[in-house]
């Protein structure tokens, strides 16, 4: 997939999601396959500014590259000069999101509230295109609410103002994650575009990925909460695709990765901070198999690296093949564990 001078070596790309896709999980989509990563959302304003927390956002790696910085904010000047920012840290793409729902963010006229005012969009994507050589793209929602459809008309708006791609969320800012995405739509955005459209929404598996290909002709798929506790969906969807087959790892190769995810984790936030923060991973590694509301409670009462590792260990080591067999066969829904709002 090419997205201006830059070359993916796939068309799987993982998507952007607030207090999810740090370093630690980046570099995990990349090493199951995803042919682009994308970072969490980045205030322009704080950027700009200078704010330790937002310039540790913008650690990346070579082996995550490439990798996409996603900003986000209202201001045509504030986002032209976190964008030359972000080149000079030696981002590969500057993304911009038009599509996050969260309250907080569109109460400042950034994120999907940039789908009621195109002229507004159409300033701060110029700008930014005026300032910087790398690839621009923008990932959007298809409207705020069924009453206001602009996916088309932000198309044309992108392409005037040198936009290298889009991505386009199936679903309007009012739905959130509920309801279904509309891939038709995504559909006819691709058959009026002179630009790479990427397709999002709805995508829990690797048939998922070959059906959003084949229903809408998008030149990419973008992956968000599908990989949430299943980052392997990139390896499966490129098997998948080359011969129509993938396999699904055992309980002890979720574990390993679990655990080499962990250390990544306490390694960048140390392990007070990281501990916490991989509650909810490990949450979703666990939901719908046996005994993960039993292990879930386990975790949340965690403090240490020693006893998150101790509970994983027991959780995904300790089982006999008949208990193996029965999670991967037989697994109970387990509906506790819920995705965060402020994912895109």
């Amino acid at each position: 997939m090419q997205i201006g001078n830059l070359t993916l070596k796939n068309k799987l790309i993982l998507a952007p999601m607030a207090g999810i896709t740090d370093l630690p999980f980046r570099r995990l989509a990349k090493e199951q396959g995803s042919g682009l990563v994308v970072s969490e959302m980045i205030s322009a304003k704080g950027l700009v500014v200078g704010g330790d927390k937002t310039h540790n956002l913008l650690t990346t790696t070579a082996e995550e590259k490439p990798v996409a910085i996603q900003l986000f904010g209202a201001e045509a000047a504030s986002m032209a000069e976190a964008a030359v920012i972000l080149e000079g840290k030696g981002a590969q793409i500057v993304d911009v999101n038009m599509g996050c729902p969260v309250k907080k963010v569109v109460s400042t006229g950034a994120g999907s509230a940039l789908l009621k005012d195109l002229n507004r969009a159409g300033e701060i994507l110029s700008s930014i295109r005026k300032r910087i050589n790398i690839p621009l793209t923008i990932k959007i929602r298809t409207g705020w609410d069924h009453n206001s459809i602009v996916a088309l008309e932000m198309l044309k708006v992108a392409e005037a103002s040198g936009v290298d791609a889009l991505a386009v969320h199936g679903r309007t800012r009012s739905q959130g994650y509920g309801g279904k995405a509309d891939w038709a739509l995504i559909g006819q955005v691709k058959e009026k575009a002179c630009i790479p459209i990427i397709g999002n929404g709805d995508i829990e598996s690797p048939q998922d990925v070959t059906k959003m290909i084949a229903a809408t002709g998008c030149d990419g798929v973008m992956i968000g909460r599908g990989a949430l506790g299943n980052p392997w969906i990139f390896s499966q969807a490129l098997d998948y695709i080359k011969d129509g087959n993938y396999s699904s790892p055992s309980v002890e190769e979720k574990g390993g990765l679990i655990l080499s995810h962990l250390h990544d984790v306490v390694e960048m936030y140390g392990e007070n901070k990281g501990v916490k923060l991989f509650r909810k991973h490990l949450s979703w590694y666990a939901k719908g198999m046996i005994g993960s509301s039993r292990f879930r409670s386990g975790i949340n009462s965690a403090q240490t690296l020693s006893e998150v590792e101790k509970l994983i260990s027991g959780f995904f080591f300790s089982s006999s093949p008949h208990q193996e067999m029965m999670r991967r066969d037989y697994p109970l829904v387990d509906e506790g564990a819920t995705f965060p709002a402020g994912m895109v």
